[in-house]
């Protein structure tokens, strides 16, 4: 019965001393793209939300909820300039009627996202690039009054996406890398402007931090002119604030709230009043065999316990590029229009999965960090590509 006391009360100092280091330990950085205007990880847009009536002291900063369409079409929306920054530009045909016609009265309208899968690509004739074999291209503007003494330097894949093709027409450049390829144009809209920016990502948080990246980003939004009236956009980038915790279906009743407390207490009792010293079973280890299949099991164990989600996404990419390339010569350097129907005619698969499967190469290319989820429908669409192609298993 001593001894019990003694295990009781080291489990129990134990238990506390976990609960204290849990409490104070600091959160994870999370690297993920979410562009939100209130998240304060490297890829939010906590600084430049925060800091815009520094670019605008005189104007009143609005958040905005409601779809295009609801926005652009009601009467209430006053003069002023609108700011869209998002992962997937997501706009219908019957949003950009709306919004081109705010744009004509003498409005402004900012868009920068990473995935461009919505009308807009069509409606202005335009179409995204990726210097895939380019990791960390560098920006300069063309306008000689902007134009730093040197170019803008960028990393972790941050500024690799460009406008491969658009209607010079009617189109200006803004900034280009050093490729020559456009980065940030602006389109002409009756008495107001349209600007699109490829790269999204330099207006987060960790390249604000950065000197020459914030000079960067102030001189970009330079081109949106003085308003009294700017308008931040939640909508399209689904910047909503919700729970995301698991455990809120418990905590929203009260009944489940306190069987989570009761089956937390009965596991705390079981294991106090279980404790005892017992030999653990020496299991059986039988030696590796010299073969294939045992070979690939242990390198995929070494992947799976590593959890390099990106490492991994990185060379199956790779890999099917590189059968692509041998089997139907393609040129895999740019994922754009041309490149899409070019790959849907010569492999002979559907047109809406091709679609389906070059858009989540190029969501999975700029993602710093890929989930299992992601991973996962990466590999299901690459294998369901084999089958389709009738190359499975070649």
């Amino acid at each position: 019965m001593k001894d019990l006391k003694y295990y009781i009360t080291g489990i129990a100092a134990i238990f506390i001393v976990y609960l204290v280091a849990e409490y104070n330990k600091p959160d994870p950085i999370d690297w993920n793209v979410n562009l939100r205007y209130n998240s304060k990880a490297p890829y939010g847009n906590f600084i430049l939300f925060s800091r815009l009536n520094d670019i605008f002291p005189s104007a009143n900063i609005q958040r905005n909820n409601r779809s295009p369409y609801d926005t652009f079409t009601d009467s209430t929306l006053k003069k002023g300039n609108y700011i869209i920054i998002a992962q997937k530009e997501g706009i219908n045909k019957v949003d950009i009627k709306a919004l081109l016609k705010y744009v004509e009265a003498g409005n402004t309208v900012f868009i920068s996202a990473i995935n461009w899968n919505g009308g807009l690509t069509d409606s202005l004739k335009f179409s995204t690039g990726y210097e895939f074999g380019e990791k960390n291209p560098s920006l300069s503007f063309v306008n000689p009054a902007l134009k730093q003494s040197t170019d803008t330097k960028t990393d972790k894949f941050t500024a690799t996406q460009y406008f491969s093709s658009f209607d010079t027409t009617r189109a200006t450049v803004l900034v280009q890398n050093n490729f020559k390829h456009a980065t940030y144009l602006r389109f002409q809209v009756g008495k107001g402007a349209l600007l699109l920016m490829a790269n999204p990502q330099l207006l987060t948080n960790y390249n604000l931090l950065k000197p020459q990246n914030l000079k960067f980003a102030e001189k970009a939004l330079s081109y949106i002119p003085p308003t009294k009236n700017i308008y931040w956009d939640q909508f399209l980038n689904g910047d909503i604030a919700q729970d995301e915790s698991p455990m809120r279906v418990f905590f929203r009743h009260s009944g489940l709230q306190w069987a989570y407390y009761i089956s937390l207490a009965a596991i705390l009792l079981f294991v106090i009043y279980e404790i005892k010293r017992r030999q653990r079973i020496i299991p059986v280890v039988d030696p590796l065999q010299n073969a294939t299949v045992g070979f690939v099991s242990v390198v995929g164990k070494v992947y799976y316990e590593q959890r390099d989600n990106t490492d991994i996404a990185v060379k199956k990419v790779t890999y099917f590029l590189e059968h692509l390339r041998a089997t139907y010569n393609l040129k895999t350097n740019t994922f754009d229009n041309e490149f899409l129907n070019v790959f849907i005619k010569k492999t002979g698969i559907e047109e809406i999965f091709g679609y389906e499967l070059i858009n989540h190469l190029r969501f999975v290319l700029h993602q710093t960090r890929v989930h299992d989820q992601e991973l996962i429908a990466l590999n299901r669409l690459i294998e369901k590509f084999y089958i389709q192609t009738g190359s499975y298993g070649k």
